[in-house]
């Protein structure tokens, strides 16, 4: 470039760019498509002068805006060859945005807006028959020609282009695997054919090889990102331009990116000309002739996974009508638009939308296989030297051709190899691409090196890409992106531009990612890179997606790949880069990948399925870390399923590495998973799989082909399924061969395979090479061979093959089917022979045959002989009910049998044998767990039990004697089904004589037999006499007879034996033998005649006895029958009516109760429909609970009610709320009040209750006897409750909560109070007073004597400030004895003492003298010194404390004589209120508890502390300690010779601190509490307090939480503890103690102790036990926290009891069922125990199953949390049982455990205690006194 014709101006710059330029057309055609996709560039004629062309494309660069040039003179700068001064003018003149060339400007626009239609018409009137017509058809179709010319035209130049792709050399396309899985039209090709030759790209054309006869033609390609879809589609538009697809004469391609973008409304006519290609002229005879040619017009929908699906269901009915884009492609693709047309949509897989037709062709796109991907190597470097390198690096690494088979990488890896080859040897360049992740790190390495461009500016494009994905974005406009990075994307194919239509004379140039991974992948790098993103916020995306969701309106979830990204920056080997890239240490990088890192290892541990756990497999394998690999592959699931699915080779060989770092083996199951056809070949070498099963139709003969070259190398493979799909003679002459080479194969599935009679026969020649086969299933025939004795001895001393003993026996099972074989009667005695000398087999299935009666007792008698060992299926052999007592006999005595199963209606003969010991021995704890819920004795097993079922058989009662004769000898029976049958009333009658002959039984069912209300009363009878029946349940009207007993009870019978009861006896390992018997009849008419007559024949059955009647409704007659009868049942605990409907009389007639039967203990009357009565065990049991809720109760009811009532001597509890008592109701009730004697709570809430009541109650107050406290809310909440005491001289406590006062009831309010002389607190909360009406309370409230609190909580009382609410509390008409301020809470609290005592005037202006205060202030603390001279407490909490109002206290203490107590805590001020605030502290010598804690105090104030020698408390928390505020404050210990209690929480206070704390802890050793929790005292702080405790005898209180104490001083620590023998509360959580600490401290324990906290200590089961050792029957103890310890197989064990507990914690202590089985066994001997928290644990349903046994018995307990486990509905369902049982339980916790939401919340309506909310519902409750 000659420097002399360049000068500043940019007119010379231009022609020089323009001289440039000229050298260079193609590359200039090449960035103005980029730039402006839709300009037509051979629409214009070329101008004579190349320069002047060039100009004309510039000037259209420049017309399109400054972002766009900018981004042009950067890849001018970029690509080209341009001198360097020349490129410093470009960039510093035009490459800013105060640079713009001007001369540009003039001329020719940039870029025409195309003439988009707004509305298109179609033709109204017809042409008729006139000559006219032929020429206006003639019309017709040229215009529709001259369109369609035009489509192939705007085609060709659109995709026609062959542009270099991210370098690469020259462009080729390799046609991807494409296989149907789905066409219900026949197709031309073979159906399940693999389409697409690596040699010819015509395979694409046989998409289109269906015949559907009409409607719409729907195509859908299913393929992972990164298969080709795209391209796929791009590749179609360029076949149809050039001809090569003649059957469509137009063809349209939109992505859904783009039409995402278009908000509005649409007609079809609108979406294909406006936004694609519009016609000349026209537009409407273009689109008639589209319709009438609509089979040979194609729409291409690229993208479908990625469209938001419209909320509202519209529907498009023609072309004229108007609808969102989706609803346009409904209609195209069901036919109700363009009908006939082909649809073809490309989508990730995924749940697709419903409007896709069933008879849609679903095409699978897989990508490429190995030849396909040697042939793309080999064509990328076709005329190179590398040609022959690259092919052997890919050939050589297994990870890299997996890689490679995904289209888009393998170009990706073949641009990394094209610049590695050349400087590394051998097999170097592949290792350096390990991972996809490194593989695109390798790519932008070598860009960032072509480009010379800096690192760092990668982070401004992985800004776009994340904040593109984040808000669902993956179309950008010029703008988006800075004008280098926009240079760097197109300069290298990263970015692709195209031309962005969203509506009428709407369009501009969008910019997209190449691939959305790429777009993930910088994402990630700036996740990784930036500074501006925290290490903590990176687990948020690492997660994992099934991608099995609808898209919606609201975003696009495009985070799919991103955490594969991640995972893959998180290797070691990308922390240069990452370092380099981020310009921080290796340090800062390897911070943000370990939290990567943790969250993967979360991830890894849990229980994730199908699609997550394939996400989690190439997360963990992209991180190249071999202990997450090694975490992963053991959390695997066995066996691990993956159904439904598609699966590719990649995914497979990521499997395969993943399993490669798995110990134990493992079974793989593909069920339904479309299968790419060479994804076996993964697996070729993984030897961890045991058992591999495929079920899938669509796997074919390539399938098998790929499958027989892996299966040989498989070592460890014993079982093979390939079942249901589409093999045929080819696939199976491969696998045959490969079947061969695998000698250690025990059985193999072919079933339901597409075989000949050929095929068969070279399997069959293909088993002399399997000596261990055992099995062979090819549908119905099935080979059962047995092993050759060198194998089977080989087996049994194999110590590999002994491991894992469950599987080796399913190996060796030997079945023997013969059914519908024709077999006879005389065949049988040949076929007992056979199976008596034959091997042992598991099953034999003789079903469909002709056995007939004989032949089927022939061979029942022969049972004990045979070597059966689980199985005999004799089903559908002509068996009638004459036999079936025969068969029965003949089986009584063989042992083995465990179940027999008759069904003559249904051809049912089934018998079921024992299994093996030790799985019997399991199976039986199973069964005893489901039958019962009761674990087995620790005694031996009893043997194995016996289930007899003869349903459907037709039998009558004449029957039953035979049938019973021939049980009655049944060996063990004991479950009896003779459900479905003909018995009668008659058969139920003589069944429960005959009964007692059937021995011992578990389970007796009756259901469906025909019985009325008089078989009821005949089952009685055994109900009462039989001792194993404990349960008889009866639904009359479902037809449901149950006799069920108890297993354990069952075999202590059979025994001979029961064990008494001792009363009260719980110990570990046993429970009560006394289990209620319980008789439950539903749905049934009872009559006042049949409930006298059920309650006599209950007399007599033993008790505790249960019962539970149900009946649609009970007429009050028959409930004061029933109730009348309750005196003759003594045994009788509980008593419930559900789902009965009652009069509005029931609740009287159930009032009655406590005269008729003392026993009752507590009556429930609650809608809907339901009552329980509660029978107390003994006479020593106090309190009557009773509740009638929701009764509909008027006030009219209320005095006879009460009169029923008053017959009762106490009451604990009296429950009247969601009745209709209103304000009168209430009136009554308290004037009736007195005559019911209640020593608990009386509960009227939701009773439409008004203000009027609150009133009428705070005056009635006095006459009140007993009440202790009283709360009223008349909000949403509408609580009314009253709490009463046995103390009568204790104060009353009011609690009256948004009562909305106004202005007049305040004087009635002030006169209720002071007429109340008992009530001394009164709590008004969001009650409507204001400051003005609150001062006028306090003034006229006035008593003769006593005191009265007023705590008032209202939003303004943090709006006015401390001198305002002193003003008012200054108007008090008594003596102000305590003030409470807290501005946050919004709550103020004054009380008041009576009389009220005037100082002495002359005294008052003595102490004013002394006050520097303000004019208009001097009259406020005059009168605060009148009221507040008898102040003690003053405590302001969470204020802001201005000069003023700091002036005002420092002269209001000064005058405070009697103050004992101050408290000013989260509190703020100035430095000159701090200084006002000591001054006046510094004067209360008198100060008993001083806490001025969390706030930000100086030295100055802790000098005060000096002289406060009374001081009995002291709360300095959360205040940091200096180390000169430190030594101020150990001088004031020094001095405190009568301080009780120090609290220095979260001080920092650290070793050397606490060495000075210690010094001056020697002369305190009045000390009763000390907290040092929270600071960093460590060991040796520890060891320091341990020489300083025992010398304070009078400690009560320790808090030393969270300090970094390890056993180093924790054992020191503890050992000074058993000096502290006063010492009632310990707690020592969150340190890192371990069981060392624990074991000296179980020595160490003070017999006062009370509380013990150790939580997140460090502790292993070895220190629990030690600790459970020690506290075993403590008498003292109440509460103990063990939580978050590793507590499994080392949980305390109470068995001597713990007589105070109250609490018990052990959240996430890893408890399982067992050891819960013990715990709950403990519970029982802790009576005051009143809340277990269980959270975050183990527990299953058998755990709630044994704390449901217990509930009823903890008569205590209030709280039980079960959060966080492993319960399902079913044992929810056993804990809602145990609470019916339960009254004082309040609540149980069941968050988040594995309970459908509809589940949830129908138990929660029936039993309101279950919570199942994320917050708990906490009430208002009352405070008893």
């Amino acid at each position: 470039m000659d420097l002399a014709n360049l000068q500043l101006g940019t007119g010379n710059l231009l022609s020089c760019l323009v001289r440039l330029l000229s050298k260079e057309p193609e590359w200039l055609n090449a960035k103005v498509k980029f730039f402006l996709p839709n300009m037509d560039l051979g629409s214009r004629k070329e101008a004579p002068d190349p320069a002047e062309g060039v100009i004309l494309q510039l000037r259209r660069l420049h017309a399109r805006g400054l972002a766009t040039w900018q981004a042009f003179i950067h890849c001018v700068c970029m690509e080209l060859e341009v001198p360097l001064d020349l490129e410093v003018l470009l960039l510093s003149t035009w490459g800013h945005e105060d640079g713009f060339p001007s001369q540009l400007g003039a001329g020719e626009e940039g870029c025409s807006k195309s003439q988009l239609h707004h509305a298109l018409k179609r033709p109204h009137q017809s042409c008729g028959s006139s000559p006219r017509k032929k020429q206006c058809k003639k019309q017709q179709l040229e215009l529709a020609k001259q369109y369609l010319q035009l489509l192939r035209t705007s085609t060709q130049q659109r995709y026609g282009g062959k542009n270099p792709r991210l370098g690469q050399p020259l462009s080729f396309h390799i046609a991807p695997i494409l296989q149907k899985s789905r066409d219900t039209a026949p197709l031309d090709t073979q159906e399940e054919a693999v389409m697409g030759d690596p040699k010819a790209e015509d395979g694409i054309l046989e998409l289109f090889n269906t015949k559907a006869k009409k409607g719409s033609r729907v195509i859908v390609v299913l393929g992972k990102s990164g298969m080709g879809k795209t391209t796929l589609a791009h590749q179609l538009c360029q076949k149809w331009a050039d001809g090569q697809l003649d059957r469509f004469q137009a063809l349209f391609l939109f992505e859904f990116r783009h039409l995402n973008l278009v908000t509005g409304l649409l007609t079809l006519p609108q979406l294909l000309f406006d936004l694609y290609l519009s016609p000349k002229s026209g537009a409407d005879t273009v689109f008639q002739y589209l319709e009438e040619n609509a089979h040979h017009v194609l729409i291409i929908f690229d993208g479908l996974g990625e469209a938001l699906y419209p909320c509202s269901s519209r529907k498009t009915e023609g072309p004229d009508a108007s609808g969102p884009i989706f609803t346009l492609f409904s209609g195209l693709c069901n036919g109700t638009l363009l009908p006939g047309c082909w649809v073809m949509a490309t989508s990730r897989p995924g749940k697709l939308p419903t409007c896709l037709p069933v008879e849609a062709t679903m095409v699978h796109m897989w990508g490429f296989d190995r030849l396909r991907v040697e042939e793309y190597v080999g064509r990328f470097f076709r005329d190179n030297p590398l040609q022959a390198a690259a092919l052997a690096e890919v050939q050589a690494d297994r990870r890299l051709q997996s890689m490679c088979a995904v289209p888009a990488l393998c170009q990706v890896a073949c641009l990394c190899l094209h610049h590695l080859l050349p400087g590394t040897s051998v097999g170097q360049s592949a290792a350096l691409l390990p991972t996809i992740t490194q593989l695109y790190v390798q790519m932008v390495l070598i860009l960032i090196r072509q480009s010379h461009l800096h690192p760092t500016s990668l982070l401004s494009l992985g800004e776009v890409a994340l904040k593109g994905l984040e808000a669902g974005k993956v179309v950008f406009y010029a703008g988006d992106i800075p004008p280098p990075m926009m240079a760097f994307g197109a300069a290298y194919n990263l970015l692709t531009s195209f031309c962005v239509r969203t509506g009428p004379e709407h369009q501009e140039t969008g910019y997209a990612f190449t691939h959305l991974s790429l777009q993930e992948f910088f994402a990630a790098l700036q996740l990784m890179a930036s500074p501006e993103v925290d290490k903590d916020m990176l687990p948020r995306y690492v997660t994992l997606h099934s991608r099995w969701v609808h898209r919606t309106n609201a975003r696009l979830d495009l985070l799919d790949y991103l955490p594969t990204f991640l995972a893959g920056l998180a290797s070691c080997a990308c922390r240069p880069f990452l370092s380099h890239l981020a310009q921080q240490d290796e340090v800062w990088v390897g911070a943000k990948q370990d939290a990567v890192v943790q969250a993967l290892r979360k991830l890894a541990t849990r229980r994730s399925k199908g699609p997550k756990v394939m996400e989690l497999c190439h997360c963990v394998d992209e991180t190249q870390e071999p202990g997450l690999a090694q975490l992963a592959a053991q959390s695997l699931h066995y066996p691990l399923s993956f159904h439904n699915f598609p699966l590719t080779y990649t995914d497979l060989a990521v499997l395969a590495n993943i399993l490669g770092y798995r110990d134990a083996p493992i079974h793989l199951d593909f069920e339904g998973c479309p299968l790419e056809p060479h994804c076996p070949e993964a697996l070729v070498g993984c030897g961890q799989v045991e058992n591999l099963s495929f079920k899938s139709r669509k796997c074919g003969d390539a399938f098998a082909e790929a499958l027989s070259r892996s299966l040989p190398t498989m070592n460890s493979l014993q079982k093979l399924g390939l079942t249901g799909s589409k093999i045929t003679s080819k696939g199976i002459s491969c696998l045959v061969k490969a079947l061969c080479l695998c000698p250690q194969l025990e059985e193999i599935s072919l079933r339901n395979n597409q075989l000949k009679d050929q095929e068969l026969l070279d399997i069959v020649e293909m088993l002399s090479c399997l000596p261990r086969l055992r099995k062979l299933e090819q549908t119905e025939l099935i080979f059962l061979l047995s092993p050759s004795t060198e194998t089977a001895a080989e087996l049994q001393g194999a110590p590999d093959l002994q491991r894992n003993a469950r599987q080796r026996e399913e190996a060796q099972t030997r079945n023997l089917r013969l059914r519908k074989c024709q077999l006879r009667v005389h065949d049988v005695e040949t076929l007992i022979a056979l199976l008596r000398d034959g091997p042992c087999l598991e099953e034999v299935d003789l079903s469909g045959n002709q056995l007939e009666d004989e032949g089927c007792q022939l061979m029942a008698e022969a049972v004990p002989q045979l070597h059966i060992t689980r199985k005999l299926d004799l089903s559908d052999n002509g068996l009638s009910a004459l036999v079936v007592h025969c068969v029965l006999s003949a089986l009584s005595t063989c042992r083995t049998l465990a179940e027999l199963h008759i069904s003559l209606l249904q051809e049912t003969v089934v018998l079921i044998f024992a299994q093996e010991p030790e799985e019997e021995k399991g199976t039986q704890k199973r069964a005893a767990f489901l039958d019962n819920l009761m674990p087995q004795m620790p005694s031996e097993l009893p043997p194995s039990s016996r289930r007899i079922r003869l349903t459907h058989c037709g039998f009558q009662a004449k029957h039953l004697e035979q049938l019973c004769k021939a049980l009655g000898g049944t060996y063990y029976l004991s479950h009896l089904d003779l459900s479905g049958n003909a018995l009668g009333d008659e058969g139920a009658a003589l069944l429960a004589q005959l009964l007692p002959g059937l021995g011992t039984l578990q389970s007796l069912n009756l259901s469906e037999n025909g019985l009325s209300l008089d078989a009821v009363f005949s089952l009685v009878q055994p109900f009462s006499t039989l001792e194993w029946i404990l349960h008889l349940d009866i639904s009359l009207e479902s037809q449901c007879f149950l006799l069920r007993g108890d297993r354990r009870r069952r075999d202590a019978l059979a025994g001979g034996s029961l064990p008494e009861c001792p009363a009260g006896a719980q110990f570990l390992g046993f429970r009560q033998c006394c289990v209620p018997r319980s008789f439950r009849l539903r749905e049934c008419q009872l009559e006042p005649s049949c409930l006298s007559r059920l309650c006599e024949a209950l007399e007599k059955c033993p008790g505790p006895l249960e019962v539970e009647l149900s009946c649609e409704v009970l007429s009050d007659q028959s409930l004061e029958t029933l109730l009348h009868c309750l005196p003759w049942l003594p045994q009788l605990s509980l008593l419930q009516l559900s789902k009965t409907r009652l009069s509005p009389r029931s609740p009287l007639l159930l009032a009655n109760i406590f005269s008729l039967c003392p026993r009752v203990q507590k009556v429930e009357l609650r809608y809907p429909h339901h009552v329980s009565l509660h029978f107390r065990s003994s006479e020593e049991q106090e309190g009557v609970d009773c509740r009638f809720m929701g009764c509909g109760l008027l006030q009219e009811h209320v005095e006879p009610l009460c009169w029923l009532l008053s017959k009762c001597e106490d009451f604990s509890q009296l429950d009247l709320s969601g009745n209709l008592l209103g304000d009168d109701g209430l009136r009554s009730l308290l004037e009736c009040l007195p005559q019911v004697s209640i020593s608990g709570s009386l509960d009227l809430s939701h009773n439409s209750m008004s203000l009027e009541s609150a009133l009428y109650l705070v005056e009635t107050l006095p006459s009140c006897p007993g009440v202790g406290e009283a709360l009223v809310n008349l909000g949403p909440e509408q609580s009314f409750r009253i709490q009463f005491s046995r103390q009568e001289e204790a104060g009353k406590t009011l609690r009256l909560s948004e009562c909305s006062f106004l202005s007049e009831h305040v004087p009635r309010l002030a006169t209720g109070l002071s007429q109340a002389l008992q009530l001394t607190e009164l709590t008004l909360t969001r009650c409507g007073l204001g400051l003005e009406q609150l001062t006028i309370l306090l003034s006229l409230v006035k008593r003769p004597t006593g005191l009265l609190g007023i705590r008032v909580e209202e939003l303004w009382v943090g709006r006015v400030g401390v001198l305002e609410l002193l003003r008012a509390s200054a108007q008090a008409s008594g003596n102000v004895t305590e003030i409470s301020i807290s501005e946050t809470q919004k709550q103020l609290c004054v009380q008041l003492e009576f009389p009220r005592q005037e100082e002495n005037p002359e005294a008052v202006a003595l102490r004013l003298a002394h006050c520097d205060l303000e004019t208009h202030h001097s009259l406020l603390i005059r009168q605060l010194m009148e009221t507040c001279t008898r102040l003690r407490q003053l405590s302001l909490s969470q204020v802001n404390l201005c000069d003023a109002s700091s002036l005002l206290l420092q002269s209001l203490l000064l005058s405070l004589s009697e103050l004992k107590k101050f408290r000013l805590t989260s509190s703020c001020m100035s430095i000159e209120g701090l200084a006002h605030l000591a001054s006046g502290l510094s004067h209360c010598h008198n100060l008993e508890e001083l806490d001025l804690s969390n706030n930000q105090f100086d030295e100055e104030l802790m000098g005060t502390l000096e002289e406060k020698c009374r001081l009995k408390k002291l709360d300095l928390s959360h205040l940091p300690q200096g180390s000169w505020s430190l030594d101020m404050l150990t001088r004031g210990l020094s001095h405190m010779a009568l301080l009780q209690s120090l609290t220095l929480s979260r001080n920092g206070i650290d070793d050397v601190g606490c060495c000075h704390l210690s010094e001056a802890l020697r002369d305190v050793t009045s000390l009763k509490e000390l907290d040092l929790s929270h600071n960093q005292i460590g060991d040796t702080g520890a060891q320091l307090l341990a020489a300083v405790l025992p010398r304070l005898p009078e400690l009560r209180k320790l808090d030393l939480s969270a300090n970094g104490i390890s056993p180093a001083g924790g054992v020191q620590l503890a050992e000074s503890l058993s000096l502290c023998r006063h010492l009632e509360e310990l707690r020592l959580g969150c340190n890192a103690l371990g069981d060392l600490t624990a074991k000296v401290l179980a020595h160490s324990l003070p017999l006062q102790l009370r509380v013990l906290r150790l939580p997140s200590s460090r502790l292993g089961p070895e220190g629990a036990l030690s600790l459970g050792w020690a506290l075993n029957g403590h008498p003292q103890i109440e509460e103990i926290s063990l939580a978050e310890n590793s507590l499994t197989g080392g949980l305390p064990q109470f068995s001597k009891g713990l007589p105070l507990l109250r609490q018990i914690d052990l959240i996430s202590c890893e408890i399982d069922n067992q050891t819960a089985k013990h715990l709950a066994a403990s519970f029982v001997l802790c009576p005051a125990l009143e809340e277990i928290l269980l959270s975050w644990n183990l527990l299953e349903d058998e755990a709630a199953a044994e704390l449901a046994q217990v509930l009823p018995k903890m008569g205590r307990l209030k709280r039980v949390d079960l959060e966080k486990n492993w319960i399902t509905a079913y044992g929810a369902c056993l804990l809602a049982d145990g609470l019916a049982k339960g009254p004082g339980i309040q609540v149980i916790r069941l968050w988040n455990n594995p309970i459908p939401p509809d589940m949830a919340q129908r138990l929660q309506s029936q039993e309101p205690r279950l919570d199942f909310a994320f917050f708990e519902d906490k009430p208002q409750t009352l405070q008893s006194t």
